[in-house]
């Protein structure tokens, strides 16, 4: 049985999608830009962004009762391989050891003109056990 997962603190979902689906001790998170939850408006600049992305991937981790311990598995789009290493170190200070696995993308464009989005994959107990 799956269910979606939303919450305060989540931006509202800009399409046909839920912020995240929950299936037995796994959560599948839908791509998360650097918008403002409240607003819904983009943060200012790719580090900015890639900030509040972060936050918003923590917060609908939350909803759901996992922490980003839990996460096996992210992929980060980037409209610009160049900006990788400020968005690297911005997400690395949200990760400890052992670090999900993670692939990095360059796309063409992202929704609302984003320049970071980030999805991912947690499992109870994902780095920890």
């Amino acid at each position: 049985m799956k269910r979606s997962v939303t919450g305060a603190g989540i931006p509202a979902a800009i399409g046909p999608y839920s912020p995240a689906i929950a299936v037995g001790d796994e959560l599948y998170c839908s791509g998360q830009l650097g918008l403002h939850p409240e607003t819904g408006a983009l943060a200012d600049g790719v580090a900015a962004q890639a900030e509040q992305a972060v936050i918003n991937l923590g917060a609908l981790l939350a909803a759901a009762g996992y922490g980003y311990n839990d996460i096996v598995k992210t992929t980060i789009f980037l409209v610009d391989l160049a900006d990788f290493a400020i968005v690297n170190e911005i997400y690395g200070r949200a990760f400890t050891q052992p670090y999900p696995a993670r692939s990095t993308i360059q796309v063409a464009a992202l929704p609302k003109g984003g320049l970071v989005e980030i999805e991912a994959i947690a499992k109870r107990g994902g780095a920890t056990g």
